[in-house]
């Protein structure tokens, strides 16, 4: 039988936090119904978060665990949860504890008035100061190349039904951004406002190279953008190189230049030649992406798994 509510919760570095999450899990959907399930994921955390689940899941059948075989990244973790979700109704959080479990009912709720998703804004974001900014100029970034308007303070946080994600399981894109491919797959959507709390045990998985290589992933994957940018750049490198040609030829013939320039020569070869360096990462960059699309290899690998079914997947 269908459960009524997953929640879906990918684990790195959380050893400490499991227990506390499950507790505090458990009384926000209670009063929602009994008949739910969680599946932690472990994202090859290399402390002992996957014994931290096991312990959890031998204590309630309802608590279920899945192990990937290395660290696929956060969103790939989401990815291999919602890929065992069974329940009408998929909460999917951080499990930090800045996701508050206690707004899962506020969450339902408002999914109950007829909303396929219904995602959390965090108010009063609880993030270092760095991890506020970061996010912001990411969002407007976003926002400018791939021309769709988007919201630093929501994330993965929110309810979704389980027809959306049967959609979004279908996706195969190697670039994975959860709420970027949920903004593509459409949807009757709202948004409510959550309160947001500090992280559990005060950390943060996310250094600042994984910051910035996720960024770049979503922006490659969902904008061409950058390519017409470097063709306007092109374009008006050539337009300036143009005009500085018809000056020097002007200045030569009526004696303001005398001698021709070493450095002016030396300093446009260098330019030209970075331009074109720049350009072709920038294509380099797209092709490498292509060429890891095609290999199609598989988007998370599963090494154990607990109170789940062979075949459930």
């Amino acid at each position: 039988m269908m459960p009524a509510l997953s929640v879906i919760s990918p684990v790195y570095m959380a050893e400490g936090i499991i227990a506390e999450l499950v507790s505090q899990l458990k009384n926000s959907l209670s009063p929602i119904t009994e008949d739910y399930e969680i599946v932690l994921v472990n994202d090859a955390s290399p402390d002992n978060s996957w014994d931290s689940i096991v312990k959890e899941c031998k204590k309630d059948k309802r608590i279920k665990g899945i192990s990937l075989s290395r660290n696929f990244g956060q969103h790939y973790a989401i990815t291999a949860g919602l890929s065992y979700a069974k329940g009408e109704w998929v909460v999917v959080m951080d499990c930090d504890l800045q996701d508050k479990p206690e707004e899962i009912p506020s969450l339902y709720k408002k999914a109950q008035e007829g909303y396929d998703i219904v995602l959390a804004r965090r108010v009063n974001r609880k993030d270092h100061l760095f991890k506020r900014v970061s996010s912001k100029l990411f969002h407007h970034l976003y926002s400018y190349l791939s021309g769709m308007k988007t919201d630093s303070g929501i994330a993965n946080f929110g309810i979704y039904h389980i027809k959306v994600i049967k959609q979004f399981n279908m996706m195969k894109e190697l670039s994975r951004s959860f709420p970027s491919l949920l903004s593509y797959l459409g949807f009757k959507t709202t948004v409510i406002n959550v309160k947001h709390s500090d992280s559990f045990d005060g950390k943060s998985s996310y250094s600042l190279r994984k910051l910035l290589k996720l960024s770049g992933d979503v922006i490659m994957a969902n904008s061409n953008k950058p390519l017409k940018m470097t063709l306007k750049l092109g374009f008006t490198i050539s337009l300036i190189s143009f005009l500085l040609a018809i000056y020097n030829i002007v200045a030569r013939l009526t004696g303001i230049i005398t001698v021709a320039g070493f450095t002016t020569t030396v300093f446009s070869i260098w330019f030209v030649g970075g331009l074109i360096l720049f350009v072709l990462g920038v294509v380099g960059l797209y092709i490498g992406k292509i060429f890891d699309q095609v290999k199609d290899r598989q988007l998370f690998i599963v090494s154990e798994k607990i109170n789940i079914e062979d075949g459930s997947e």
